[in-house]
């Protein structure tokens, strides 16, 4: 090799060892570019953290009047600038609590968790705009009116610009609880397991969507609609309505019914008063005393007491298989123990009795159909035991039309009423007429027995007076009374026999009758037994039982 290409060798080994040193240098350049730029970022956001963290303080205090206390808030640069923090207590939203009324109160808003994301400018912004907050392990507990200092300070209708406006809020895990001083009631509590509101502004309404956890029925209640502007003063005057939907709720969570219960409507008013209008449907409803599911279809309108959780039922139209009726009257929540108490008075004008013994004992087919009317007195306390034991009743009822679902029974009826009515040879001929009945009374019922203490019984030639029982639990029932007739004894036979009753047609009327003797019925299910009642009761040996009036 020559001078030149030893010289060129040289020169291309100096020129690549140049170049790694650039290249060296340039990455250690841009390393601590790197370097200095993240801790440039670090420092930034040490600096802007006390900023925002007192922003989110003070947007919060001057919007509600209020103290308020953030355990935690941090800034990452994960995927922007994502802003999270947690332990947020406001104390007051509705005023400030009397230190005699309520010691060591819990704050009126308290926040487990919350994020959002947002951009630099923003947050250099005097005003920063938030699209969307999440929020988990929301707590809200209103105190009652009579609990809280009222604040007449101008300054609470009159605030500086908010520091930070947020587009959409993202709440889960919500509870609110509207707490009551009436001694022996728990607060009213609703859980509610997502929220979304939007709109969010100080002095307007915003919408919201949400879903609630009801307890009983077990369920979940999806409602959208408007809230507020919130009252800082009352809370109780804060607007609300919307539209809710309440599907695939199991009522066997309710200790006596089954059924699958599918419910919407609209509702609009106050917090301290909600006017509520929907529909209610249970295709399979039933009573845990029968085996048997009428289709059950309601129309009402209500008032909610929204502190009390207490409903006033200003109108209900109910239809089970084919009686309708309609009704008012109250779900209360109870003093001292938990659940609620329902008070109605139903009248139904158009109704079917084999649609209530349907529902209400086990035999089948229904001993009777007939035309029902009735007037009645219902209340279901609280407690544990199923509703059939416990709901108590008390009316009057009327029976048109009434006939025998039994064959033989209606034969053996028709036969009856041929004989009252003095034409014993038509009792005997299979086409004797079908007759009907009916029926009038009043009636009481409780722990699932129902007692008739007054029963009328009309039939074409006869009438009778009885008194009995049901037990709804078996379908079991008795009963004791006498039958008048309109045919003498000898009248209601043929032949031999109807010459040797003639002496005793007088003994044997009473009261314009032609007959009266003492009779009882007793039976279970669809069987029977019918029979002369000697000697005569006149009574069951279980005592009357009334509800409440």
């Amino acid at each position: 090799m020559n001078a030149t290409g030893t010289e060129q060798v040289v020169l291309e080994e100096r020129r690549r060892w140049w170049r790694r040193r650039w290249v060296m240098w340039t990455g250690m350049a841009f390393l601590g570019v790197a370097i200095a730029g993240a801790l440039l970022v670090a420092w930034g956001l040490r600096q802007i953290q006390p900023m925002l963290r007192k922003k989110v303080v003070e947007t919060l205090s001057a919007r509600f009047n209020s103290p308020v206390e953030l355990d935690r808030l941090s800034l990452s640069m994960t995927k922007g600038i994502i802003v999270s923090g947690g332990g947020l207590r406001i104390l007051y939203l509705a005023g400030p609590t009397k230190p005699d009324a309520r010691p060591n109160a819990p704050p009126m808003l308290s926040v487990d968790n919350f994020e959002f994301g947002t951009g630099w400018r923003e947050l250099m912004k005097p005003t920063t705009r938030l699209v969307t907050v999440k929020v988990n392990g929301l707590r809200v507990n209103i105190p009652p009116k009579g609990n809280r200092v009222d604040l007449d300070n101008p300054k609470r209708r009159g605030q500086s610009a908010l520091g930070i406006v947020v587009d959409r809020i993202e709440c889960t895990d919500a509870k609110v609880t509207l707490e009551t001083n009436k001694p022996g009631k728990k607060p009213l509590e609703f859980a509610i397991s997502s929220l979304v509101l939007t709109d969010v502004g100080a002095k307007k309404p915003l919408n919201y969507t949400a879903v609630l956890v009801n307890p009983k029925p077990v369920g979940n209640v999806r409602s959208t609609g408007h809230f507020g502007p919130w009252q800082d003063d009352n809370p109780r005057d804060t607007p609300l309505d919307g539209d809710y939907e309440f599907t695939q709720a199991d009522l066997s969570s309710i200790h006596g019914i089954e059924g699958i219960l599918a419910s919407k409507g609209r509702f609009a008013g106050t917090l301290g008063e909600i006017a509520a209008e929907g529909v209610a449907d249970v295709p399979a409803f039933r009573l845990d005393v029968s085996e048997h599911a009428l289709p059950l279809h309601t129309e009402f309108r209500a008032v909610v007491d929204g502190m009390s959780g207490d409903t006033r039922l200003e109108w209900v139209k109910a239809r089970v298989g084919r009686s309708e009726l309609t009704a008012t009257g109250s779900v209360t929540r109870a003093v001292g123990m938990p659940g609620h108490t329902t008070e109605m008075r139903v009248v139904m004008e158009r109704g079917r009795i084999e649609d209530m013994l349907t529902l209400a004992m086990k035999a089948s087919p229904a001993l009777m159909r007939g035309a029902l009317a009735t007037k009645t007195h219902l209340v279901i306390p609280p407690g544990p035991v199923s509703v059939s034991r416990k709901m108590r009743l008390e009316g009057t009822f009327a029976i048109h039309d009434a006939l025998l679902n039994n064959e033989k029974m209606q034969q053996q009826l028709n036969a009856m009423s041929e004989r009252a009515r003095g034409n014993p040879k038509l009792a005997n001929a299979q086409d004797a007429e079908t007759v009907s009945s009916s029926l009038s009374g009043t009636f009481s019922q409780a722990d699932a027995v129902m007692q008739i203490p007054q029963l009328d019984y009309q039939m074409p030639g006869a009438e009778v007076t009885m008194v009995g029982q049901i037990e709804l639990v078996g379908s079991k029932y008795e009963f004791h009374g006498k039958v008048r007739t309109a045919a003498t004894a000898s009248q209601m036979t043929t032949g031999w026999k109807s010459l040797l009753l003639i002496p005793f047609d007088g003994l044997l009327k009473k009261n314009g009758a032609g007959v009266e003797l003492p009779i009882q019925m007793s039976g279970v299910g669809s069987a029977y037994d019918l029979r002369l009642d000697f000697p005569h009761n006149t009574g069951i040996s279980a005592g009357t039982t009334s509800a409440p009036k």
